[in-house]
């Protein structure tokens, strides 16, 4: 499969109403072109749900079936809360063709939300570049992409995957660093943050030449995939990445 479009999908989302941010993920996924990459936000079934993890780990299995069904013909990334050995993660992963291609827990946790204390931290060694139909993914969740051990881990990637929940007091040092990434790591990257009033928006896609969209008036954004850019901008400034 040829996948031609990347798209963001942005929206307010609240431990309120997990039903109805399921919908506004459904619609957006289903909106989106087929052959295209298509990311939410970080935790945008349930938001944190510090007070109900159980309750969020259970809905965000229930709502995994049914966004895999709309994975043919379209690569679904985003963040929910996994529970596991009694434990709960923040876990982004990759759909494809009905599957879960690639999952991985968050490993650097937001200490300043009291995300700690919470949720168990992921492992390094699985951040790592993942290859779905001949494109190299990278996932860097939220607060992750401040670490650059973690950018080295991804030095390769053609599209760098952000689901965030960034806070709007932070905004510009959002908006910075994501283009720093697509820049950097010379690949595309595709940021979906959340549309809530004290979040950030910011949501964007950048390329290799570090060209971007970037739209807090839109809830969804799009651009080309060309792979070619990729290749382009790693041969007309070599910096040793292959």
């Amino acid at each position: 499969m040829t996948f031609r479009k990347l798209v963001t999908v942005s929206f307010d989302f609240y431990e309120e109403t997990y039903e109805e941010n399921l919908k506004k993920l459904i619609n957006g996924v289903t909106f989106a072109p087929k052959n295209s990459i298509v990311l939410a936000p970080e935790l945008c079934l349930t938001n944190f749900s510090f007070d109900k993890m159980q309750e969020a780990s259970e809905f965000g299995e229930k709502a995994l079936e049914e966004l895999k069904k709309l994975s043919f013909e379209k690569i679904i990334s985003f963040s929910l809360t996994t529970k596991r050995d009694e434990k709960f993660y923040n876990t982004a992963v990759l759909l494809h063709n009905g599957e879960i291609v690639y999952q991985r827990d968050k490993y650097q946790l937001f200490k300043f939300g009291d995300e700690h204390k919470y949720f168990t931290a992921g492992k390094i060694e699985d951040v790592k570049i993942v290859e779905v139909d001949g494109i190299k993914f990278g996932i860097l969740i939220c607060f992750e992409i401040r670490f650059i051990e973690l950018w080295k881990k991804l030095q390769g990637v053609d599209i760098l995957l952000v689901p965030a929940l960034w806070g709007i007091l932070r905004k510009k040092q959002l908006e910075i660093i994501s283009n720093s990434l697509g820049i950097i790591n010379q690949c595309y990257v595709m940021v979906a943050n959340s549309k809530n009033s004290d979040m950030a928006s910011s949501s964007a896609i950048i390329t290799p030449f570090g060209e971007f969209v970037r739209d807090d008036s839109k809830d969804m954004l799009e651009m080309e995939f060309d792979k070619k850019e990729i290749t382009k901008m790693r041969r007309y400034m070599d910096v040793g990445i292959g």
